[in-house]
């Protein structure tokens, strides 16, 4: 099969196409020919090494039709999502023709919706409402602020809590994206800076219930200090960078009475406490076909291209799921 293998740790430029044996399906695992998949900021880091070691080959979702299951869980021909379960980690992941991934990682839907559209579903919509329905617990007339809102996740966050009625005060670093976000539902579109926290309290005078932050440890403390009283942050992303906090003093630097949580999908998704069949696939799916959920990949590469995918990726420009189509 063609794989798109980890030449060396480095830029777009080292990932290369080459022949790889077909997986070797071991007990719990099923065998998925990948139809597309998605690109995810993890794989940037994938790349660079700055995980320690990874698989070879990258990538931790996809969609595809099952070609064999040892189990007789799933049918040849099923369609399904595979998502994390130590791909490109642990096991080889989704940049391939095929995959060998675990049972407890994948799940099956219907739909005639097209391969690419469909890829721009499973890590982001999985993550996006593992965090407002588990972690968040998000209800109707609620206000919540989702910082990063024009990531993919950002969107399918976005998408998720407007349908069940939540009020979502959106931020982008990029006053461009304004108008977008508010094509999706966001009710208000803030610039996303470093005092953001000090301008909304200033500026609003109702109260925020949750907050999503996508950006990371630059900007959870503030997010814990524009939330109110008993309100609750989700920190599930990095789009500003990882690493440590410096210097942090919670008892001092966390305002009382707000809840922070995080949601890291590659360990949680498919383990027994965020079990794969908790997320509304199916659902999803549907609300996509029906345009209810803004669903559609910003851009679709085909496999050879997989750098010029890495490059927009990690140039940030994206406004939205990069898909590469096989």
């Amino acid at each position: 099969m063609k794989a798109i293998v980890i030449k060396q740790y480095g830029g777009p430029e080292v990932l290369a196409i080459e022949e790889r044996p077909m997986p070797v399906v071991k007990a719990g695992q099923v065998l998925i020919e990948i139809k597309a998949f998605g690109i995810n900021q993890a794989e940037i880091y994938f790349r660079k090494g700055s995980w320690a070691d990874v698989a070879e080959i990258s990538g931790i979702e996809c969609v595809g039709l099952v070609s064999a299951d040892p189990s007789g869980q799933f049918q040849v021909g099923q369609k399904v999502f595979a998502i994390v379960g130590g791909m490109g980690r642990s096991i080889n992941g989704s940049y391939a023709e095929y995959i060998a991934v675990p049972a407890s990682n994948v799940t099956p839907f219907n739909s005639n919706l097209a391969w690419e559209q469909l890829a721009a579903i499973p890590e982001s919509y999985a993550t996006a409402w593992s965090c407002l329905h588990s972690n968040l617990e998000i209800s109707a007339g609620e206000t919540l602020l989702i910082r990063g809102a024009t990531s993919a996740l950002g969107q399918a966050a976005l998408n998720i809590a407007v349908h069940v009625g939540v009020n979502v005060i959106a931020t982008t670093r990029n006053a461009e994206r304004i108008a977008g976000l508010k094509a999706i539902g966001a009710k208000e579109v803030a610039i996303e800076a470093p005092d953001l926290h000090e301008t909304l309290n200033v500026h609003r005078s109702g109260k925020i219930d949750a907050v999503l932050d996508l950006i990371g440890n630059t900007t959870v403390l503030g997010s814990l200090a524009v939330v109110s009283k008993n309100g609750r942050v989700c920190l599930a992303g990095f789009l500003g960078g990882g690493g440590p906090i410096s210097n942090l003093e919670p008892v001092f630097q966390i305002p009382s009475g707000r809840h922070l949580s995080v949601f890291a999908s590659a360990l949680a998704i498919g383990s027994a406490e965020f079990p794969m069949n908790e997320i509304p696939f199916q659902e999803i799916v549907d609300l996509t076909a029906q345009g209810v959920y803004k669903a559609s990949p910003a851009e679709v590469f085909e496999f050879n291209r997989i750098q010029d995918a890495h490059r927009l990726l990690e140039s940030g420009q994206a406004n939205g799921k990069i898909v590469i189509r096989i």
